[in-house]
């Protein structure tokens, strides 16, 4: 039997010495490494964490301890070790468990985690919250020296320090986020990897110091600004210490003694511990080591050449890396920002040929929309490239920094829609919603690569901020059959009479096939691809609507408050009479899975949309609109 075989919750491990804990790292990330290559996930970051969490669970007691992750993407041995060993064979499958913290999946789970820099936030709050009742546990918060960017990071660490509560805040300093982290703050954490333990300068100064007499209180007060300029030379975790923190390490994350030992140290301090661990991305599988980056989230994968096993087509993120790349060389005002995505968004490229127009602001979406404000303030031409999910994070600065002002911003919604196994704190549900009653802004979709390209060039030439969104995945042949479509106006692709099927980027395509099958039927539908979801295009869409009597609407985001709302609102203000169903995301969050599973669950697949539509034009007049998220969702 093996060790892992033995394991079925933290108990189990805490009767191992250091070598049989050893042995155990060693089985868990071979299964790690199985799992990941069958099923896709989060495998870097998880292998450099695995002494880590046995560590963690080794001195502290959890689920009566809490442990909070930040982004949740490295909880793999956590959960393993935590109850879920054979459903770890289920990672990010449909109905089986996910690749993040999820406390509905187990009590081990604190908090929901899916972005960056929320853990010490969340901790402090548990620990206040300990506090107040009476109780005597400990709390700790594992963070990410990439996450540290954040400035959520940074609040929660001023409170935490000033507060004086009994908190343990765990660095995990591996020099990454999905790429290699950019900044000062990172510099700042390369210092402390190759100076002497705090620890021991500290005590060295200390006791110096205190074998010189003092005399007078004005001595004193000398020789204790020269205590303190001593310290801002030689001692390393300086910027934690003065935010209240008892800084402790920097301490070898593969070394299983020396963590247990630190851990064991910061759990019987007083008030708030930093404990900085530095730990290498990928440790144990040479290809994920030589390159975090690209094993920082992957599909399936050969264990034996760690090449991938998906095909890919070309994806909307390599048109628009692409295009704003050719943008940039005919116009001098365009420079490009992300929030630790350059390669997820496709900008790769774009930093290699412009290196000094390119901005990577590491996980920090709100610094870089307002940096990109300031950029346009200045002439230039910002182009923000951020995943739908992730602009989430930076809501009051578009509104606040960018479209009061309305600056011309560029915004490129990357993951729009669904994205699949990473589930709900990741999928573009909701951009169009949170965007659309944003006065000022224009919010595009394109249905194909030709078109966001299109969109693109003239989202660029627009003097006011624009948002273009489109999905994760590969981009279909051109609607149009031209490379440099007309995109001003909506396109009505196919013509018929029993309804008009209004659809929102790709989703044009699902209409298209579902109309086709509509027609065996002897129901002729047709489908506009609408391409401008604000403002809309009333010279098309006016005397569009008027021929019909049943109008459906499709979009891949939140059937609440999303393109279908603003045609209802358009109808409504024309005084234009048609029935009509929404198709969209329903009202919950949508669980993990595959991409094309998600969309057949919530009814967006051509034959879930056949099925709503033919429904909707045979059945008998409606007395009021219905509004239909098209299927149920799988929650999460």
């Amino acid at each position: 039997m093996s060790l892992l075989e033995k394991v079925h919750s933290p108990s189990d491990i805490k009767a191992m010495d250091e070598e049989t804990l050893r042995r155990l790292a060693r089985e868990i990330r071979g299964y790690i490494i199985q799992v990941v290559s069958r099923n896709g996930g989060h495998l870097a970051p998880n292998l450099g964490v695995v002494e880590l969490t046995l560590a963690l669970h080794y001195v502290f007691d959890a689920p009566r301890d809490k442990i909070v992750w930040d982004v949740g993407h490295q909880c793999y041995t956590h959960k393993i070790i935590t109850g879920r060993n054979e459903a770890f064979t289920t990672l990010r499958t449909l109905g089986g468990i996910s690749g993040f913290p999820r406390p509905a999946e187990s009590e081990y789970d604190v908090t929901v985690a899916g972005h960056a820099s929320t853990s010490v936030s969340a901790a402090l709050g548990l620990a206040v919250g300990r506090d107040l009742a009476g109780q005597d546990h400990q709390v700790v918060a594992v963070i990410g020296d990439g996450s540290l960017t954040g400035g959520m990071a940074f609040e929660a660490l001023n409170h935490a320090g000033d507060s004086g509560t009994q908190l343990i805040v765990v660095l995990n300093d591996n020099r990454c986020s999905i790429a290699p982290n950019v900044g000062a703050l990172s510099s700042y954490l390369g210092r402390l990897r190759t100076s002497p333990t705090y620890n021991r300068v500290k005590s060295d100064i200390e006791l110096v110091l205190g074998k010189v007499p003092v005399v007078g209180k004005r001595l004193a007060n000398t020789f204790g600004r020269v205590k303190d300029s001593l310290k801002y030379l030689v001692v390393p975790g300086i910027i934690f210490e003065e935010l209240g923190f008892t800084y402790l390490g920097p301490v070898d994350g593969h070394d299983l003694g020396a963590l247990i030992d630190v851990f064991k140290q910061a759990k019987h301090a007083k008030g708030p511990v930093l404990v900085h661990v530095l730990t290498v991305k990928g440790r144990g599988y040479l290809p994920a080591e030589r390159d975090p980056a690209a094993f920082h989230g992957i599909g399936p994968f050969s264990v034996t050449t760690g090449q991938s096993m998906q095909t890919k087509g070309v994806t909307f993120s390599r048109v628009f890396g692409e295009a704003l790349c050719e943008l940039a060389a005919q116009d001098e005002r365009i420079v490009a920002l992300t929030a630790a995505m350059t390669d997820g968004t496709g900008l790769s490229e774009f930093e290699s040929r412009y290196p000094r127009r390119f901005f990577d602001v590491g996980i920090a979406e709100q610094h870089a929309v307002t940096f990109a404000a300031g950029l346009a303030s200045s002439g230039l031409r910002p182009v923000v490239a951020i995943y739908s999910t992730f602009l989430q994070r930076a809501y009051d600065q578009v509104v606040h920094d960018v479209c009061i002002p309305g600056l011309p911003v560029v915004f490129c919604l990357d993951r729009a829609g669904l994205v699949g196994e990473d589930g709900p704190t990741h999928h573009g549900a909701y951009d169009i919603a949170y965007l659309r009653h944003i006065p000022g802004i224009a919010l595009m979709a394109p249905a194909d690569g030709a078109e966001l390209v299109a969109m693109l060039r003239r989202a660029i030439e627009m003097s006011s901020p624009v948002a273009i969104r489109y999905p994760r995945g590969s981009v279909h042949e051109p609607l149009s059959g031209s490379s440099a479509p007309n995109i001003d106006h909506a396109q009505l692709v196919r013509d018929g009479d029993a309804c008009l099927i209004a659809a929102v980027g790709p989703m044009v395509y699902t209409a298209l096939e579902a109309a086709s099958a509509l027609s065996k039927s002897g129901i002729e539908a047709a489908v506009l691809n609408v391409r401008w979801l604000k403002p809309l295009d009333a010279s098309t869409l006016e005397p569009l609507l008027a021929r019909f009597s049943k109008v459906v609407t499709l979009e891949e985001g939140s059937a609440a408050g999303g393109f279908g709302s603003a045609l209802l609102e358009f109808m409504v203000e024309r005084n234009i009479r048609a029935e009509t169903r929404i198709l969209g995301l329903p009202d919950t969050f949508i669980g993990h899975g595959k991409r094309d599973e998600l969309l057949a669950l919530v009814g967006l697949t051509p034959d879930g949309v056949e099925r709503s539509v033919a429904q909707f034009v045979t059945q008998g007049k409606y007395r009021s609109v219905r509004r239909a998220g098209a299927g149920r969702g799988h929650g999460q």
